[in-house]
Order: structure tokens, then C-alpha cells, then sequence
């Protein structure tokens, strides 16, 4: 069966008018299609049928049973869900119209110049789309907030992010999937970035949302701050500001853009992939397509923390895997709260 290397991307078309885009960023597959977004899992958790057609079910099977292992979950459950009738048809429809009609980001290719883009911090919050009665999750689950949590703010939809400082991702979770409206939300604001229902450039947009948040003196409702991107040096300083202060990244919105419903490139987020190095101290017996040969390597980290790597590796360096005791570098995307490197990829041994 067909695959995709680390980077690569492809086609496919589904229902829809446009074809769905599946990638492999770091072992983790993703798809554009509403099945695959409208789950309640983990990315790296994550199949649907343009997956499975594209890579073979036996493949993906084996592919989400390594993850849960690696991640702790249950291997069992990851199959059986791997195995199930994919959401698709009137069922992808209906996921789709239940979920919130929001703006979603495509990643920065690390070629497009974006000097007259605008930039601003990327919010490690949870993305709440206010439709005028009340707030939305990015799937159309509500968001049970206070009464006077919502007084004041307009009929007309606003799309922004429940945030309460840096690095505080997970406690802003545990407060807004509470359903007891309770003073919890004192800690949260409500940062706005867009208002959807404006049919106006980005400029006319933020204009008005500067001058209705300014009229309605609420503690806890912002306005995100954006600025003209330089260039590339520009981009690269404010990143690094931004994640040397524990933030998750950059957003990048295209001048004169409207508010489009769904993926778009005049939406571009920015993070980094940090390098790192560890000792080799196991190798893990491959599955599937791998069988007889390396699936993973287990490393350490200087502090202690164990973890595996199962992507990255060429062929013939999975015949010929790193010996124990070695030393590699890999890439990671960031830290989850154990420490524990998130979705590691294979570079090469320490110093090639």
C-alpha cells in the first residue's frame, strides 16, 4: 500500500466539493475531512476512512494500537474504534453542522514570505465561538459559563479563545467543561479575535471589535493584539519572545482576508520543533510492515525520562538501528506536563 514519508502530503477526494488533504507530520496522520477533525481524541489517536483507503486498515490498525501503547491508553480500544465503521455520508454531514462555523488554521510552509501579514500570539486556551446566546466549542459542545460571565456581549457571533494565563492549558479545561456556572470563570478571559458574521476585510473587522470592546469596560473580554509582520527576522524574533514566555506559538492572518468557514490559508499557525538528544536504551520489535526489524527506539532523557521514537527512520535504518548505549538526536513538537517530549521524530545519531 501507498504511504506518506514524515512531511509528506496528498490528496483525496471525499463528498465534498474539494478534496481532503492527508498528511504525516512526525507519524501522526491527520485528514481534513469533518470525520477525522470531529473527533474527540488525540490527533495521534485519529483514523478515517481516507486513511485507511490510503494506507490499508491493517496498516492503520497497527499504527493506533503503537500509539496507545506508547501514550499509556488502551491498545484494545484503539483497535476496536481503528476497526469500526468510519463516520462518513449523512453521519460526516451531520458532525459537520453540528460543529461551530469557525476559521481553521493551515501550518506555515517555511516558504511563504509573510512580511505585511498580521501577526499575534498563539493562545494555549480553548477556542470559544460565541454565536450570540451562548458559547461554542470548536465541535458545537456548549460551554456552560455564567450568566454574568455572558452579559453584555453582543447577538452578533464573536470567535475567540477562554484563556487564562500560559501554560495553564489543562486548568483551563477543567473550568470550562464544569456545568455548575460556577466562580471558576472569575480566572478566565475571553479573548476575541474575530467576529464572523462582519462580511469586511480582517482590518474593518478588528476595527470594530477595538471599538465595541473598548465601549463595554468588561474585566474579563479582551481584543488579541495583532501587528504588521516585517519579515522573516521580524517572525523569528517574536516567536522566540513568545515561546521563551511559555507561550504555545504564532498565528499569522492574511491582509484583507474574510472570515472563511473551515481550513483556509489566509489563517497560518507557527510553532516550533525543538531538538534534543537522548540515549539509546532498548529497541522495540517492529509490527506490520516493519515486522522483523526496528519499531521504535526507547531513550532516555538526561533527567531520567523514558519514552520511545518510532518515526523518522529510513528503511535501512531501521535494519540497522542505533546501537544501545548510544547517543541520538530527535525532534519534538513540545513537552506535555510529565516532561515527556511530544510526538518525537528520528533526526539521526548525535552529531550527524
Amino acid at each position: 500500500m501507498p504511504d506518506l514519508q514524515d512531511g509528506e502530503s496528498t490528496e483525496m477526494q471525499g463528498s465534498g466539493k474539494s478534496p481532503y488533504i492527508l498528511k504525516n507530520v512526525g507519524g501522526v496522520y491527520s485528514c481534513t475531512c469533518p470525520a477525522w477533525r470531529n473527533q474527540s481524541l488525540g490527533i495521534e489517536q485519529r483514523t478515517c476512512k481516507h486513511l485507511k483507503k490510503l494506507r490499508g486498515e491493517a496498516a492503520e490498525v497497527a499504527r493506533l494500537k503503537e500509539m496507545a501503547e506508547r501514550t499509556g491508553a488502551d491498545p484494545a480500544a484503539a483497535v476496536t474504534r481503528a476497526q469500526a465503521k468510519p463516520v462518513g455520508g449523512e453521519a460526516a454531514e451531520k458532525a459537520a453542522e453540528k460543529a461551530a462555523p469557525v476559521l481553521l488554521a493551515e501550518s506555515w510552509d517555511q516558504c511563504q514570505d509573510l512580511s505585511g501579514w498580521w501577526l499575534s500570539e498563539k493562545l494555549d486556551g480553548v477556542r470559544a465561538y460565541w454565536n450570540g446566546r451562548t458559547f461554542l466549542s470548536r465541535l458545537g459542545n456548549v460551554f456552560h459559563a455564567p450568566d454574568w460571565f455572558m452579559k453584555g456581549l453582543p447577538d452578533t457571533p464573536l470567535d475567540g479563545e477562554l484563556w487564562l494565563d500560559r501554560k495553564a492549558f489543562q486548568r483551563t479545561v477543567s473550568i470550562v467543561r464544569r456545568q455548575d456556572k460556577s466562580d471558576h470563570w472569575k480566572q478566565l478571559k475571553f479573548v476575541v479575535f474575530d467576529a464572523p458574521a462582519l462580511d469586511e476585510t480582517f482590518e474593518k473587522r478588528q476595527a470594530f471589535l477595538d471599538d465595541w470592546v473598548s465601549r463595554q469596560q468588561l474585566d474579563y473580554l479582551q481584543v488579541l493584539k495583532h501587528e504588521l509582520c516585517t519579515g522573516l527576522t521580524h517572525l523569528q524574533t517574536e516567536l522566540a519572545r513568545v515561546e521563551n514566555l511559555g507561550g504555545e506559538g504564532l498565528m499569522l492572518r492574511q491582509p484583507g482576508s474574510k472570515y472563511i468557514v473551515g481550513r483556509s490559508s489566509t489563517l497560518l499557525k507557527l510553532k516550533t520543533f525543538h531538538d534534543a538528544e537522548a540515549r539509546v536504551i532498548g529497541h522495540e520489535e517492529g509490527r506490520g510492515r516493519h515486522k522483523g526489524r526496528l519499531g521504535a527506539l526507547v531513550v532516555e532523557l538526561a533527567d531520567g525520562t523514558r519514552f520511545s521514537v518510532g518515526t523518522g527512520f529510513s528503511d535501512k535504518q531501521r535494519e540497522s538501528p542505533p546501537p544501545i548505549g548510544s547517543d541520538i538526536t530527535f525532534r519534538y513538537q513540545e513537552l506535555s506536563d510529565g516532561g515527556v517530549p511530544r510526538f518525537p521524530s528520528f533526526v539521526g545519531p548525535r552529531g550527524e
